[in-house]
This record gives C-alpha cells, structure tokens and sequence, in this order.
C-alpha cells in the first residue's frame, strides 16, 4: 500500500523538495518495521474492511463518516470487528456508518476549549507533532485548513488514521511515522503548529520548543497543550520516577515557568488561554479501550493526587507567535 503518493508532490509544492525525497525512502521502510509483530496484521485488517462509499461526511462540529443506512445488519457487524482490531482506540470520538467508536479520551472536548482562542485554521497549512491517531487533524480539516500533517511514531496510532483516510479519502490531511527529531530544522514552512500532550515526554523541552518554532514560518502560530503545575516562574516539576504510571514524564511547569520558556525561546505574545483539570469523563476506559485510564492513575482516597502522590493532571493550553524578526534568548 503506497499510502503517500500524494503527500510528496504537495510537500515539493511547500518547497520542501529536499524532505520529500527523504520521506520517500523513510516512510515505506517505517511501514513496514514490525516491532510487535503485528503489522502484517493490521494492514491485512486495513484490506479487509468493508468496501462502503459514504453517503456524507462531517468534521466541523464532530468527526462522522457516513450513514447506519449505508450498510446493513451483517455489513455493521463486519465492520464492528475490523475496527476493533485496531484497539485501542485512544483519541476521537468517531461516527463511522454509525457506529460509536467511544475512544478513551473525549478529544473534542479540549477541541472546543482551544478552537475559539487560536488563529482561524481557514486556508492555512498546519502541522500537528504527537498526532495520535489523526482526530484534531480532522477537526483542522473541518475548521478549513487547506493542508494538514500530522507526525506521529506509534505505528497502530497511523492506521488508526488510514482506517477513517479509507473512507474520507482526504488528499489534503496525511499522518505519518516519524518523531519531531526526524523533521529537519528549520523548515519555516507551517502557518499553525500544535503540539499537544507531547512537552513532558520530551527529556529537553526547550529544544522541543526550537524545534516547533523551527517548522514556523514567520508570523505563524504554536499551539502548545502540556501538563502544568501549581507555582510561581520558579517552579518545575520533576518527578523521581513514575508520574499517574507514565514512566516517561520529565518536566511539568508551572503557568509563569512555561510562559518564560516560550519567551526564552523566542515567542512573543505569548497567552495561557485555558486550563483544565482532567476528568474522569473526559478520559476513562470503554469498550474501544479497555486498559487502565485516568480512574486507575489516580489515589481512590484522595483523587486530587496521582497513585503515586503527585499533583492530580492538570492541563493548560498556550498561545505564542513565531515573529517575523526572530529573536531567540538561549544563545
């Protein structure tokens, strides 16, 4: 399956000609690595799931694919089991020909608390670092950005998204398996960058920040969702160990030290528009993800704090400006 035919030529029309001969040679050779040993199968499902041309399509107020009426009672159940093979389902929701696929995280929900702070997506070319499986991609899409990419490593996250690229057939959203250090420095090529859930796995926020800045262009957006905590522009959080069981948690800011990081690096406007403490509504285990959630990371007696006794997730969205005569203040 040449899932990135398209993709190449419209990276040449950015002006990216030198990383799309080197995505022509990484991502088959991605595609195919098979760590779990269970690529094969996956893409073996991918085929095999039911041939449904969708009578409609929406991805503006949410993310549905057709109608219940475009296939019948034996078609739903086939249809069912193939997207259950690519459990778990961790970011949505989807409506796929009616079927609810009930992911683990209500990713709408922190959709609709940062759409009205950002910068109109319309006609703008966005690149979404940590995608997951490719569902704010979607909402880009619905919100009229005129190109998206997503970057994400976790194989089983990328055919998530081919599953729904299946039946939407979308030329103009693509994700793809690699790592922000996989994409070259510098690139000025986005108008909006996000990256979401993605600063405390990284061992050197600051150079995660160069990096996004780097796929800026000038005047261009960032769009930065991280866990933060309580404190003054002193305060960082480290954990010795696991935090909410996740071994790889580094650093976790507060408000002011995030903002400061921003500015450290070059940012100007820079504005945390919201905050949010995670709940057990908007990230809890269901039938499409059936591991431990939200509920099993925190302390059952005193749910403010993680198992482990640290500060219960607490989320914070930034805005910030790449601008147009760069200044960076960690020379």
């Amino acid at each position: 399956m040449n899932f990135y035919a398209s993709l190449y030529p419209q990276l040449e029309a950015l002006g990216q000609q030198r990383w799309s001969q080197q995505l022509q040679t990484t991502l088959p050779e991605r595609m195919v690595l098979d760590r779990h040993g269970k690529m094969a199968g996956w893409l073996k499902e991918l085929q095999e799931l039911p041939d449904i041309h969708p009578s409609r399509q929406e991805l503006n107020e949410r993310v549905v694919i057709g109608d219940a009426t475009d296939l019948g009672e034996v078609r739903r159940e086939e249809l069912i089991a193939g997207l259950q093979a690519f459990h778990p389902w961790r970011k949505g929701p989807y409506n796929v020909f009616g079927v609810e696929i009930d992911t683990e995280w209500r990713s709408d929900w922190k959709w609709e608390r940062l759409l009205p702070h950002i910068q109109p997506l319309a006609g703008r070319r966005v690149l979404d670092v940590g995608c997951g499986n490719g569902y704010h991609g979607w909402r880009m899409r619905g919100a009229g950005a005129d190109f998206v990419l997503g970057i994400e490593p976790f194989l089983l996250s990328v055919l998530q998204f081919q599953v729904m690229q299946r039946y939407l057939c979308d030329p103009q959203h693509h994700v793809i398996p690699i790592g922000i250090e996989e994409v070259p420095a510098n690139l000025v090529c986005f108008d909006s960058v996000f990256s979401m859930g993605v600063l405390y796995h990284r061992r050197s926020p600051l150079d995660h920040l160069l990096e996004l800045k780097g796929c800026l262009r000038a005047g261009g957006e960032l769009i930065l969702e991280t866990l933060i905590v309580d404190g003054d522009h002193e305060t960082i959080f480290m954990p010795a160990g696991r935090y909410a069981k996740m071994r790889n948690v580094w650093f976790l800011p507060s408000i002011a030290a995030m903002t400061l990081w921003l500015q450290r690096c070059g940012f100007t406007e820079v504005a945390c528009v919201d905050t949010n403490r995670t709940s057990l509504q908007e990230q809890r285990s269901t039938e499409w993800m059936h591991f431990e959630s939200l509920a099993d990371f925190l302390d059952p007696q005193e749910p403010e704090k993680t198992i482990e006794g640290h500060p219960a997730p607490l989320r914070a969205i930034f805005t910030a400006t790449k601008p147009f005569h760069d200044v960076t203040f960690l020379k």
